[in-house]
């Protein structure tokens, strides 16, 4: 059981890519930490003192995680993926099924555990669809969310949630923390099978594609992205939470840049030349990126930390990761 002296903190969705990161950086910082998820993360083994294997939508699994008052819960669990599982329609149902009933049930939990802190993790997609459609200047601050009008089913769930936590925050006196993400990206983030991102599926089919070969683009390459490195997400995240801002605020990159753009840093990363073919396929909206006046005010500070940077520390991970499953 818990060491009595130290920070608490649970970590719902600890076995997926930010939950596990953010499981290693509270160790760090001296936490005893418990992780909650439908699994293991899958590239290296949880540092969480204690990791339950338990089904959210159960809301007596929820009871039995917070028997104790943790200092702190991070509520990152959630049904998502990248564009090629957000923006098909198939996994709509799904999606706002089982990310809204984790949030009803771990909200209530929390409430009657008096857990002192709560970071809730939104997403960029919330934003409406009609201040995106102009790739050059997209409207993400935090004030435009409304009138409503996500491009997504996932982005309805996600703002719906956020209106559920703010209710639990003015009704129960609830220490609410609330971020939307914009593209959070890295090593040990999934990288094949449908539910990757642009930055990792771009990787993987860099590393894999011959000199001179040729990599499919969903859409003409012209829409355009903000992408923000693992590490700076982590800061922000534990910045907000020791903060007296409720939020919603962003955290993401304000560097943006077009999908065929991000397909060539990649190859100059991976040091090849390779064509782009584009074709049809799911693409979101036309344009997006971070707004950062809002959490630098807030908070004084603002993520830095260059998409190059990132990538030439994500790409090699991908990379190997490609030789491992070969070699398997």
């Amino acid at each position: 059981m818990k060491t009595t002296e130290k920070k608490t903190a649970l970590v719902t969705g600890a076995g997926g890519f930010i939950g596990s990161h953010l499981v290693k950086r509270l160790k760090k910082e001296g936490y005893w930490v418990r992780g909650v998820d439908l699994k293991y993360p899958e590239f290296s083994p949880s540092e969480a003192d204690d990791f339950v294997i338990g089904d959210l939508r159960d809301p007596l699994v929820c009871d039995k995680i917070t028997d104790i008052s943790f200092d702190e819960l991070y509520q990152l669990a959630a049904d998502m993926g990248g564009a090629g599982y957000i923006f098909t329609g198939e996994n709509d149902a799904n999606v706002m099924h089982n990310s809204a009933t984790i949030n009803l049930n771990m909200l209530e939990s929390s409430r009657k555990a008096k857990i002192k802190r709560i970071f809730y993790s939104s997403s960029a997609c919330i934003y409406p669809e009609y201040n995106q459609l102009d790739p050059d200047n997209p409207k993400c601050s935090e004030e435009s969310a409304y009138p409503a009008a996500p491009d997504s089913e996932y982005g309805w769930e996600k703002l719906f949630s956020e209106r559920l936590y703010l209710a639990y925050h003015r009704n129960y006196k609830m220490d609410v923390h609330i971020a939307r993400f914009h593209n959070i990206f890295g090593e040990e983030g999934t990288w094949t099978g449908g539910k990757e991102k642009a930055p990792a599926a771009l990787c993987r089919k860099i590393a894999q594609a011959k000199e001179n070969g040729e990599i499919e683009i969903w859409g003409d390459g012209k829409q355009t992205r903000s992408f923000l490195y693992i590490a700076e997400c982590l800061e922000g995240i534990r910045r907000l939470i020791k903060s007296d801002f409720t939020g919603p605020v962003n955290i993401g990159s304000e560097e943006m840049v077009t999908i065929d753009e991000l397909a060539n840093m990649i190859m100059g990363i991976a040091d090849k030349k390779i064509s782009l073919k584009h074709i049809k396929g799911p693409t979101g909206v036309r344009g997006r990126k971070s707004d950062n006046k809002l959490i630098q005010e807030k908070l004084g500070w603002a993520p830095d930390c260059s998409l190059r940077y990132g990538l030439e520390r994500t790409y090699p991970w991908i990379e190997k990761q490609l030789t491992v499953k070969k070699h398997a």
